[in-house]
């Protein structure tokens, strides 16, 4: 798996991200290129992506305004409208955006690391920026969670849909 060439941006707004895992940035980093590496479809150049990691009350905001959903949930994505191409110049492909208490929560519900299951949100959101769907059908599902541990598997994290 060749290392895309990405600018990943990462912004914390809660603190408890950084509380809760060491060496966050790079491990978002390390995480966001494994989703970009596996997919079929990632595009060749420079890419940027931002992730936003945040609380469930931002996320609940972002998902009533954007997705009419009156709710917080674990990861949005957000894939940037295509744009003219400049030379030298990151595509933008858009944002991730997680919400804490409800990532902290799934990992209790679930028995796994707090780590393991933010970086299986991380790939299943820069996959979603990258096109891939798991709503449109039982076969793009299938075919986004094999991409998934795919790339977690590239990071030595199990896969997430076994148990």
């Amino acid at each position: 798996m060749s290392r895309p060439e990405a600018e990943i941006d990462v912004a914390v707004e809660d603190p408890r991200w950084e509380e809760a895992l060491p060496d966050l940035e790079a491990f978002v980093i390390r995480a966001v290129e494994a989703g970009l590496a596996i997919a079929p479809d990632s595009p060749s150049g420079p890419m940027e992506v931002s992730v936003l990691l945040t609380d469930d009350a931002a996320v609940r905001v972002l998902n009533r305004t954007w997705r009419g959903k009156d709710k917080a949930t674990n990861v949005l994505s957000f894939p940037a409208p295509v744009q003219p191409s400049h030379p030298g110049a990151p595509r933008p492909l858009g944002d991730v955006v997680l919400a804490y208490e409800t990532l902290v929560r799934e990992t209790g519900e679930q028995s796994k690391p707090l780590a393991h299951h933010l970086a299986h949100l991380l790939v299943h959101g820069t996959l979603h920026l990258l096109g891939q769907d798991h709503e449109t059908g039982e076969a793009e599902a299938e075919a986004m969670e094999a991409l998934e541990i795919a790339a977690l598997r590239t990071l030595d994290i199990p896969d997430p849909y076994d148990g």
